[in-house]
């Protein structure tokens, strides 16, 4: 398939009149949206200063104007930068000022953020300032390595970093998908992660663009409101991120969930049992793929994919050691299941062929030599392969726990902490050893389930494929763990807190799985129990 840019899928919908975006009550065609795009694009043509970077950001929930912006200044050869509304004070301004833009488009609701804040005078629009009436749709001409739009990464080790988004990083996926699941303009897209991110432009908006189908546009993502819409927009088709999809299974079933019209949903980071719940309960395929907002390295998983597996890479993608920098050899497994060979089989994602959809990152060189070493593209996830080349996350670089001289990846952990019925989330990080090393800390999630610490410990105990290192030595209760706007868990926020937090902890001791309870914020004990 040759790679389009977003100008030219948008201008194969010019004379469409049947619907491109339903948003509550409101419905437009694709014939407007390209209109309305147009008008704006010439708007920011008067506006925008060439002699700098044509940057506009915008600061709003998942609105037609997002969509109409976003059109807009792929017909002015300017670059949308995707604001996160979670951000607050000189966070949210750094991003602005990182991304260099020159005014901020921001809904109502969130213009209030903006207040006060250092922007070196950057103006404040809202949406609704855009110029009345036509205007030719005259777009400049645009290639797909010209750059469309920044998406900021979800800052779960850092400050986000702003990731360059090319018209092909955006256009060809979304031309990609609708082609592989026969999408047309007879179906409809629900969108409903932030369009911010990536995962909503690329798995879900530029779909809905190429096939040519409707979008319908969620404010902000609902458990709760998922099968509603589906079943108001008629949705055949959702995008999706492991988290949410793990709400909605968690909301209360009822006998008619599977009257629906909801065909398939794709998207990453699901959870194996809740992709089969999901599919069982909705009456759908669901499709789940690896990848993230740089783009260096895809795959997704096919019909014989083992649970718990990512899917099989492609021949460009190796597992390297993180210390030898050569490939992984397969896991070998004991006959309950555990990694034998963690030391040598755990390795680091790459893309040995290049950088892949990877245009770098905006403003951030050290960054972009940290992902490009060597000519090839590291992930900074850990995995490891079986013996049919199958793939299982261990977890990031930055999650490896060193116990008792052995590097652990925390993802084989989780999986297996949430094989209890009471836990319904949780992460597994560091916290100091007082000698050397890490000790393996979990913060679980009940949802107001009663768990006893003894029964945890005797769960753990039946569990064939827990090593004896990988047994946590503190486990702490928690309402809900903190995440980023789009969902994943910031384990560096639970590591800095440690022992010295509100709450109760667990702590094991003695030779067995045993635990006791005790309070959090006093330190803790910090005996090896070994």
């Amino acid at each position: 398939m040759s790679v389009p840019t977003v100008t030219e899928l948008l201008l194969a919908r010019a004379g469409d009149e049947r619907p491109s975006l339903r948003f509550e009550d409101e419905t437009c065609s694709w014939a407007a949206h390209v209109r309305a795009s147009a008008r704006c694009a010439a708007g920011l043509r008067e506006t925008l200063d060439r002699d700098k970077p044509p940057h506009v950001g915008i600061l709003a929930d998942n609105i037609p104007a997002f969509s109409v912006l976003l059109g807009a200044c792929a017909f002015a050869g300017a670059v949308l930068v995707g604001l996160n509304p979670t951000r607050r004070g000189d966070a949210l301004a750094r991003d602005i000022r990182l991304a260099d833009c020159q005014f901020v488009v921001a809904e109502r609701k969130y213009r209030p953020l903006l207040d006060g804040l250092d922007l070196d005078g950057i103006e404040v629009r809202e949406p609704e300032s855009w110029p009345a009436g036509d205007a030719p749709i005259d777009p400049v001409p645009a290639a797909a390595d010209d750059l469309l739009m920044l998406i900021f990464t979800s800052g779960t080790s850092g400050d986000p970093k702003a990731v360059r988004c090319t018209h092909g990083k955006i256009a060809f996926p979304g031309a990609m998908l609708a082609q592989r699941f026969g999408l047309s303009a007879s179906d409809t897209v629900y969108v409903s992660m932030p369009l911010f991110h990536s995962n909503a432009v690329m798995a879900g908006w530029a779909v809905g663009l190429a096939a040519g189908a409707t979008i319908a546009l969620r404010r902000r993502f609902s458990a709760s409101g998922f099968l509603p819409d589906v079943r108001k927009f008629g949705a055949t088709y959702a995008n999706y991120v492991g988290k949410p999809l793990s709400y909605v299974v968690a909301t209360p079933p009822r006998p008619d969930d599977a009257d629906n019209p909801l065909r398939l949903v794709y998207g990453n980071e699901g959870a194996s049992a809740d992709l089969a719940v999901f599919e069982k309960r909705f009456g759908c395929t669901v499709v789940d793929a690896f990848g993230s907002t740089e783009g260096g390295v895809g795959f997704a998983r096919t019909d014989d994919t083992p649970p718990g597996s990512l899917g099989r890479p492609a021949g460009d993608v190796a597992i390297l050691h993180p210390h030898t920098h050569r490939p992984c050899p397969p896991a070998e497994f004991d006959a309950d299941g555990r990694l034998l060979n963690a030391e040598e089989a755990v390795g680091e994602l790459v893309n040995t062929t290049g950088a892949g959809w990877f245009a770098g990152y905006y403003r951030d060189p050290g960054a972009d030599a940290e992902r490009l070493r060597d000519g090839r593209f590291h992930t900074g996830d850990l995995a490891y392969a079986d013996a049919d080349g199958f793939c299982y996350f261990a977890g990031r670089l930055g999650d490896w726990l060193r116990v008792d001289g052995e590097n652990l990846g925390t993802a084989p952990i989780e999986r297996i902490l949430l094989r209890h019925p009471a836990i319904t989330d949780t992460a597994v990080y560091a916290v100091p050893d007082p000698v050397t090393g890490d000790q393996v800390m979990a913060a679980i999630v009940t949802g107001g389930t009663p768990l006893d610490p003894a029964e945890f410990g005797r769960f753990l105990a039946r569990q064939p494929d827990l090593g004896p290192k990988q047994v946590p030595r503190y486990v702490r209760t928690v309402r809900e763990l903190p995440r980023t706007s789009t969902f994943k868990v910031l384990k560096r926020r639970l590591s800095a807190e440690g022992l010295d937090c509100p709450g109760e902890i667990w702590e094991r001791s003695g030779p067995g799985i045993t635990y006791a309870a005790g309070q959090g914020g006093q330190g803790g004990s910090t005996g090896t129990g070994r």
